[in-house]
């Protein structure tokens, strides 16, 4: 890996966080997106995709609420995947990896907001001096350097001498060792999936996770068609809800 490849991915990591318009958490903060432009900056966008895919499942079922981060999942796939492909790890492997990177990730998140807050006070004093011309520098400058600062650096460093190291650790496991490794990188998934059925399973929804399950299996369709009937299964319920909900509503009103 190159040091321009390296800056590459932390640029990449900083626009998965950085809460800029039309990318973050529902686009370029996937793990499969974030794997498959890693992929393409390290030349191989098809390893970087079945790795990110592969990292992807750990969080289906992901959720950050009240400003928590339980796990970085843009850290987690764009160094899984840039170690799997300079490791020549295959996807299973570079998941064990990827996972405690997502842990360690966090800790971006929450210097973030602990010193992003600084900016809060800024915007302040610009106020009560009447600058009112420079809010937009606490509110959006200050704090997009700031999130540069600890997102390109340190992923930029860790990938160009991560990548260095981790194909002779990945030799020096022998035997037993990288077996763990594999069995946790393939419990990983079913443990994103249990995450993401424990949400199904406390709504309305619970009935369209069979009709989907019985529909993949003996429909025999491919994934394309498939999602766009589950999308428009998904329109046609919004739709038929909202009009028992406006019902409910005019009958209350009377």
């Amino acid at each position: 890996m190159t040091i321009f490849q390296a800056f590459l991915c932390g640029l990449i990591y900083f626009f998965a966080i950085g809460n800029l318009p039309f990318v973050g958490l529902w686009t370029l903060q996937r793990p499969l997106v974030c794997g498959f432009i890693t992929g393409i900056v390290l030349g191989d966008p098809l390893m970087g995709a079945m790795t990110g895919a592969t990292i992807n499942l750990v969080y289906l079922g992901f959720i950050s609420a009240g400003g928590s981060m339980p796990a970085d999942m843009a850290l987690a796939g764009i160094l899984g995947t840039a170690f799997a492909i300079t490791g020549g790890l295959d996807a299973q492997t570079a998941l064990s990896v990827a996972v405690p990177i997502g842990l360690l990730g966090t800790f971006v998140w929450y210097a973030r907001m602990t010193f992003g807050s600084i900016f809060v006070h800024v915007a302040d004093s610009y106020i009560e001096k009447g600058e009112y011309s420079k809010i937009w520098r606490a509110n959006v400058l200050y704090p997009q350097l700031l999130t540069a600062l600890i997102t390109v650096i340190p992923c930029g460093l860790a990938a160009y001498f991560g990548a260095s190291y981790i194909s002779g650790l990945i030799e020096a496991l022998s035997g037993n060792v990288l077996t763990i490794f594999t069995v946790i990188g393939g419990l990983m998934p079913a443990l994103g999936v249990a995450i993401t059925l424990q949400y199904i399973f406390k709504g309305e929804a619970k009935v369209f996770l069979f009709l989907g399950f019985i529909l993949a299996v003996y429909s025999g369709l491919d994934l394309l068609p498939l999602g766009i009937i589950a999308g428009l299964v998904a329109v046609v319920y919004v739709q038929l809800k909202g009009n028992k909900q406006e019902e409910e509503d005019h009958y209350e009103y009377e």
